[in-house]
């Protein structure tokens, strides 16, 4: 019997108010997931993947999640179950007993954070090196130049009606030399830039489109003509810096025909969120045919790839060779 006389336990209103507040949050989840299509809940909101490496970055990203979520569920229970099994009762104002220096238990919380991270360490290292790493011969070639506000995409490759050769060429003297060397014979090339106000002509989608042809290995070499942009194609599942003074290039194999979204992905300046691009995977033929059509209009030849390398990225190189 309770103080002032009532049958009523103290525990009961606060355990009442507890599955309340439960089933409250349950029907909450439940009716926002309503439209949410449950096949792409496996990806945890991550994009449809479109290139062959795409894969490894979202087992990577479910990885990730499936650990903070154990651990997030293993925090939140000890939390809830102290909560409700250790409250003062509304009886008792003793102090409870106090527990110091348990060294087991200052030991687990010490070693488990250590292992959680050496276990993540282990896989992103694993997985990086895997995404990094170049082809000797990559089937093409796309120097990406970024600038305040859009994207400029020199096709490396020898073109019918453009002569000239990317190895040599003084717009592309800032990309190191170790990139050039796989540089195909011959490669006058060809380019496409765009502006804040350029559409994709078929979907009116905001700034220019790099097209690029389905299962063929793509190297991008990025350089920047100003300040530090990424280069992120959303469902590439991959980005990089890039950096002015220093050439970044990763390669992808788009196994996906379609247009997709690509922005910059690093704080650029005041109009940022207007450096969008397009993505086009087609055909290897309707590829071909788009870098003949860009030497008919006149776009031969390269734009300047940025900024020359910096002293630093100099030495890189010579140690390299």
């Amino acid at each position: 019997m309770s103080p002032n006389g009532s049958d009523r336990s103290p525990r009961r209103p606060m355990r009442r108010k507890l599955l309340q507040a439960m089933t409250a949050g349950l029907v909450l989840a439940t009716a926002t997931g309503c439209s949410y299509n449950w096949e792409d809940f496996p990806r945890l909101g991550m994009p449809t993947p479109t290139t062959e490496e795409a894969p490894r970055i979202l087992s990577l990203w479910q990885g990730s999640w499936a650990a903070a979520l154990a651990v997030g569920v293993l925090v939140w229970g000890l939390i809830i179950w102290s909560a409700i099994f250790h409250r003062r009762s509304r009886t008792k104002v003793e102090v409870p007993p106090q527990t110091r220096y348990n060294m087991p238990i200052e030991a687990l919380y010490t070693v488990v954070p250590l292992i959680i991270v050496s276990v993540l360490f282990y896989f992103t290292a694993r997985d990086e090196s895997k995404l990094l790493e170049l082809k000797d011969k990559p089937d093409v070639t796309v120097n990406v130049v970024g600038f305040q506000w859009s994207w400029c995409f020199n096709m490396v490759a020898d073109v019918e009606g453009s002569t000239g050769d990317a190895k040599t060429s003084k717009e592309l003297a800032a990309i190191p030399d170790r990139y050039k060397d796989d540089f195909p014979a011959n490669a006058g090339g060809v380019y496409d830039c765009g502006t804040p106000s350029t559409r994709n002509p078929q979907k009116g989608t905001p700034g220019p489109t790099l097209w690029l042809p389905k299962g063929k290995t793509v190297r991008f070499v990025l350089t920047s003509r100003d300040v530090i942009h990424s280069f992120w194609v959303v469902p590439f599942l991959m980005k990089q810096d890039v950096i002015p003074g220093h050439t970044n290039a990763f390669e992808v194999t788009p196994n996906r025909e379609g247009t997709f979204l690509g922005k910059c992905a690093e704080l650029c300046g005041v109009d940022h969120s207007r450096m969008l691009f397009n993505v086009k995977v087609v055909s290897p033929e309707r590829y071909e045919q788009h870098l003949k059509d860009l030497a008919k209009k006149g776009q031969t030849g390269y734009v300047p790839a940025g900024i020359a390398q910096t002293s630093h990225e100099k030495n890189r190189e010579t140690t390299n060779l």
